[in-house]
């Protein structure tokens, strides 16, 4: 059970989108080495200036490809675009429970802690594609679809291709909520 690594991707700034890489290297509790989200406690603005002593529990961004098959009607979005390190083929990310570990390519080792809640820089990038990114089930409750964000167990360079395994945690499941 398991999928591949399409893209990887990294931005030294805090900006919406990320520059594809031939590899990228994550450092154990605290991210992808040289993007703006790395380290040990949060560095995304808003929950900085909330408390800027939170865990980061936002090491990783990564997305999931077919999304982008899924909007390529209305919308043309490449890997790395919408803010992802990591973009993701054959893995139902947001599928996933809390505290599932992915293991990607041969010594990395993330941690899922919930889903990106997308904002309004979403539309920013390309108009209406926040409310493309959400929905609701059947009950009316939120479905978030813009990927899910992780901390890093284990480091290591990751790059295209690269293969990912997925190790569930114990029973009962979390399903994955807003981080």
């Amino acid at each position: 059970m398991g999928g591949s690594v399409l893209a990887v991707s990294l931005s030294e700034r805090h900006t919406f989108s990320k520059q594809n890489r031939e590899r990228v290297h994550l450092v154990k509790g605290l991210g992808v080495e040289g993007d703006a989200h790395f380290g040990a406690t949060v560095k995304h603005r808003s929950r900085v200036a909330q408390n800027p002593n939170q865990p980061n529990l936002r090491q990783v961004h990564l997305l999931q490809a077919e999304l982008f098959e899924q909007l390529k009607e209305r919308f043309l979005i490449k890997p790395g675009e919408m803010g992802e390190n990591i973009t993701t083929t054959g893995v139902d990310l947001l599928g996933l429970p809390v505290d599932t570990v992915l293991t990607i390519g041969p010594t990395v080792k993330i941690q899922l802690t919930g889903l990106r809640n997308p904002c309004a820089q979403i539309d920013q990038f390309q108009p209406g594609l926040m409310k493309a990114v959400l929905d609701k089930d059947q009950d009316g409750n939120l479905i978030r679809k813009a990927g899910v964000m992780a901390i890093v167990l284990a480091g290591g360079s990751i790059c295209p291709g690269d293969s990912i395994q997925i190790q569930l945690p114990e029973k009962p499941f979390k399903p994955l909520e807003r981080v």
